[in-house]
């Protein structure tokens, strides 16, 4: 994984070094936030000198707080979503806003804005479709260990089903094209919507990098709205579900596995009583092993069928993404 430049060696460009190598493009910088009324300013203050061309977005998740008045005094351009939930949030922003190329990252100030202008860099000189900012923690205490232990079980669990190629999968700090906004089904409504951007790219065979970027601690008065065990079953339902709906083959090849095994545990001593006696003793045994190899086959069987819809559903989805025309702009 690469690493963007030490905060030693970065600078925050100027406005007219920004304009000479981003000028051309539309930049939007997109912020979900709920309850980050200490923090969104600040955010939007790194975002506006990293980036000064961009405009950014805020959008108020229900807060109870005055997130939506500081981010409106701050500068941004602020918007509701009514439905709770981060992945509510991302579809709203990814279906309202127009630009080359997006931004996203949190409002609570933990991601650096200062690594923007590269992660924008990379993704355009090398016409990448998404660039994750990998979380590389600057304290102790700015990366808990429970959430470091469910990103790293999370992302292996990705990675061994739909391709390992990325290390910190649940990064909310992305850099995206215009045509993977526009072409992104956004279906999850929490935390679980870092997943699904994952796999979506993942399953597409799209153009994805990520790149190493620090990571601070929440200032103090800031609490995360993560839940490290009740998320993490959430993003795991939505990893299998994905699972499911995306490799149907090999997930129905499974469960038919499962059922041939325990089938032939319960059947294979009956066959060799049968087999010495003439006798079945035990019949309800053998109907239900019986009956788990029929469930096994027909397991199977819609495997097969929903591979081939799977299949053509994914077709149409590479279709409706090669619609969308790549940023006709390369970095000089």
């Amino acid at each position: 994984m690469r690493q963007i430049p030490s905060t030693a060696e970065r600078r925050v460009l100027s406005r007219e070094e920004f304009l000479m190598r981003f000028g051309g493009l539309s930049i939007a910088v997109l912020l979900p936030c709920y309850n980050e009324e200490l923090t969104v300013a600040g955010c939007i203050a790194g975002f506006r000198e990293s980036l000064p061309n961009a405009t950014i977005y805020v959008y108020d998740n229900r807060s109870t707080d005055g997130t939506y008045s500081a981010a409106e005094a701050a500068g941004a351009v602020v918007r509701r979503e009514p439905l709770q939930g981060k992945g509510n949030v991302v579809r709203r922003m990814f279906s309202d806003i127009d630009a080359d190329v997006y931004v996203m990252a949190d409002g609570d100030g933990t991601y650096d804005a200062r690594s923007a202008p590269f992660l924008v860099e990379y993704l355009l000189a090398n016409r990448l479709d998404m660039v994750v900012g990998s979380r590389a923690a600057q304290d102790a205490k700015a990366y808990r260990p429970g959430h470091a232990f469910g990103n790293r079980m999370l992302t292996g669990v990705v990675g061994f089903i739909f391709g390992s190629r990325f290390v910190d999968m649940l990064s909310g700090y992305r850099v995206f094209s215009r045509r993977f906004v526009k072409t992104f089904p956004a279906l999850s409504t929490g935390f679980e919507i870092e997943t699904e951007l994952t796999v979506h790219a993942l399953e597409l065979r799209l153009p994805v990098d990520e790149l190493s970027t620090p990571f601070g601690e929440r200032p103090e008065g800031s609490s995360s709205k993560l839940s490290t065990v009740r998320d993490g079953l959430r993003i795991l339902k939505l990893i299998v579900d994905l699972f499911k709906l995306e490799k149907p083959l090999s997930f129905f090849g499974i469960v038919a596995g499962l059922l041939v095994l325990a089938s032939l545990a319960m059947g294979i001593p009956l066959i060799t009583e049968f087999m010495a006696t003439g006798l079945v003793p035990r019949l309800p045994t053998a109907v239900l092993a019986s009956a788990l190899i029929v469930l096994a086959a027909l397991s199977f069987v819609c495997g097969l069928i929903l591979d081939t819809v799977t299949r053509g559903r994914r077709e149409l989805k590479r279709l409706h993404y090669l619609s969308h025309g790549a940023v006709p702009w390369r970095i000089p």
